[in-house]
């Protein structure tokens, strides 16, 4: 009888320790990695931002002892420049110096040429001296024509530099049919029409540079073939307005100075 009572209280206990070992094993069945793994790895990962602390605390203090040092060699050199640099000192002003009128010239006899109402009065007639190839002509002033012209020979045209350029020759002036060859920039084109011909002519117009007495003036000319004309420049209203006023009464008004007259006195 006892012997049964011990039996099934053996076998009880044995049942219920097993069971217990079987829940032991279950709960440690739910941890892919043991218990002290994720102490270890607690433990270093706390360290680890620690130690980040640590460094970036470091940075900071080294961040800003490298401003100040920067900033302390930035106004030693300052210093230094401006111990080196003295500021300039202006100069004394100075006095203005009295020139005495110089003693009139041949050249003064161009500036008595007569003027009304600031305008310059010019002849039928006038000496006309370009200035460039130095060439002193007879022009013929006409207030009818609209465009002053020039006796120009051989015109060819030509492009320079993207530009439309034309060579001709012009007339010496007093020589056995001498001529001179000029360039220049072509700045317009003008289509003439003559009374014996049922077609346009198309000139060149080039800008020239020239002096009547005392006066000088840049302006426009058409090149064309004058041969058989008296005079080799005309000056027409393009050169007139404003700036000049036609007395036909009277011939060759204006002396040009003597550093221009290189060349004869009269083309008649």
């Amino acid at each position: 009888m006892f012997h049964r009572i011990f039996d099934k209280g053996f076998k009880g206990t044995a049942l219920a320790l097993g069971f217990t070992l079987l829940a032991g094993c279950a709960t440690d069945s739910y941890y892919l990695v043991s218990k002290q793994d994720i102490h270890d790895l607690d433990a270093t990962m706390t360290s680890q931002r620690s130690g980040l602390n640590t460094l970036y605390e470091t940075s900071i203090e080294q961040t800003d002892t490298l401003i100040r040092q920067n900033q302390s060699s930035t106004e030693q050199v300052l210093a230094a420049i401006r111990e080196q640099v003295k500021p300039p000192s202006c100069p004394p002003i100075p006095q203005p110096v009295r020139c005495s009128a110089p003693a009139p010239t041949s050249d003064a006899r161009a500036n008595t040429g007569p003027r009304l109402d600031g305008k310059l009065v010019v002849g039928e007639r006038e000496r006309l001296y370009i200035i460039g190839p130095g060439l002193l002509y007879v022009a013929r002033i006409d207030s009818g024509a609209e465009t002053s012209s020039l006796d120009a020979r051989n015109i060819r045209r030509f492009e320079r530099d993207g530009q439309n350029w034309v060579r001709f020759e012009v007339p010496v002036p007093n020589s056995n049919g001498d001529y001179v060859t000029l360039e220049q920039e072509i700045v317009r084109n003008v289509r003439i029409l003559q009374s014996n011909d049922e077609e346009y002519e198309r000139r060149a117009v080039v800008e020239l540079q020239f002096a009547i007495g005392d006066h000088q003036q840049k302006a426009e000319f058409t090149l064309t073939d004058r041969e058989h004309l008296t005079n080799n420049v005309l000056i027409g209203r393009n050169v007139l307005r404003d700036v000049m006023l036609v007395d036909v009464s009277k011939e060759f008004i204006h002396e040009l100075p003597e550093s221009l007259l290189s060349a004869e006195e009269d083309n008649l």
